[in-house]
């Protein structure tokens, strides 16, 4: 995976961010999603490395990046405390401002990004989300049976951890291979090993801990509309489309949004990473 590409550990003011990065041109900040890591863009990665440099961390809490301890109200694991470790990896990089997008979790990270340090991102895409507070406010019978997860990982810890600690796999694979595994091809292990580390689930019980919490309070208290461009694509075949309009949901967070529905479900660029890729290079010009 991502050949020709450097990883590295990067120091932030709050975690030790594993990081791949490589290719050459602009530089665009690729954020993965839950329960996942940078390993998700390997092949959209191979299709724009040429074109751009790219910047595939794995979020605070996740794969090889460290775990904090949560904080009072989950405040490391709110989008605002990830969001600050990608800009100071990008710092670090030497990249002042950047394209941004983001899948999944990593989306989220993403929104709030933008919103704190919106003169660093130039232009932002998210995958496969509508903003976190829409989500909420708007669940329905169908879409909480459908992200059931979304509802039992926010329960007080310890049990949700201990119930997911008991046999990881077959927690992640019930909740991401549905239709089996090839879709993650060689990443498959990577995702799986890290998984298996308690520390990662306990963190990952501790994002959507905050999702539920500090991060509603962030969200609603902007008055603000991202200022750049925001493009948000979406799996035909996923929950997304079936329970939400992804689209006007983005117009109510963004000054300028477009976007439209690809011939996927949830893992976009793993099941559409060559339409990925080009998405990403026609809207990051």
């Amino acid at each position: 995976m991502f050949d020709g590409f450097v990883e590295d550990r990067i120091e932030t003011s709050g975690a030790t961010i594993r990081v791949r990065y490589g290719g050459t041109g602009p530089a665009v900040l690729l954020l993965h999603g839950n329960p996942q890591t940078s390993a998700m863009w390997r092949h959209v990665a191979a299709h724009l490395k040429d074109r751009f440099t790219l910047i595939c961390p794995d979020l605070r809490g996740y794969g090889l990046s460290s775990k904090p301890p949560a904080g009072p109200n989950h405040v490391n694991y709110s989008k605002r405390a990830m969001a600050q470790d990608m800009v100071e990896v990008m710092d670090s990089l030497g990249h002042r401002d950047f394209f941004l997008c983001g899948h999944d979790r990593g989306g989220r990270v993403a929104h709030r990004l933008a919103y704190d340090h919106a003169d660093r991102v130039k232009k932002l895409c998210v995958l496969d989300i509508a903003p976190t507070r829409e989500m909420y406010a708007n669940t329905s019978d169908e879409f909480a049976r459908a992200y059931w997860h979304w509802f039992f990982m926010i329960l007080p810890a310890p049990e949700p951890e201990r119930m997911m600690q008991a046999d990881p796999d077959a927690f992640w694979l019930a909740r991401c291979a549905k239709n089996g595994t090839d879709l993650f091809d060689e990443a498959l292990d990577e995702y799986l090993t890290t998984f298996r580390d308690p520390e990662t689930i306990r963190a990952t019980c501790d994002d959507y801990r905050a999702a539920a919490s500090i991060d509603i309070a962030h969200d609603d208290a902007e008055s603000r509309k991202l200022p750049m461009p925001v493009h948000c694509l979406w799996g035909a075949n996923g929950v997304i489309e079936r329970c939400f309009d992804p689209l006007a949901l983005w117009r109510l967070r963004a000054e300028t949004a477009t976007g439209r529905s690809l011939s996927t479900g949830h893992y976009m660029a793993e099941e559409a990473p060559d339409e990925i890729a080009d998405e990403l290079a026609g809207f990051f010009q």
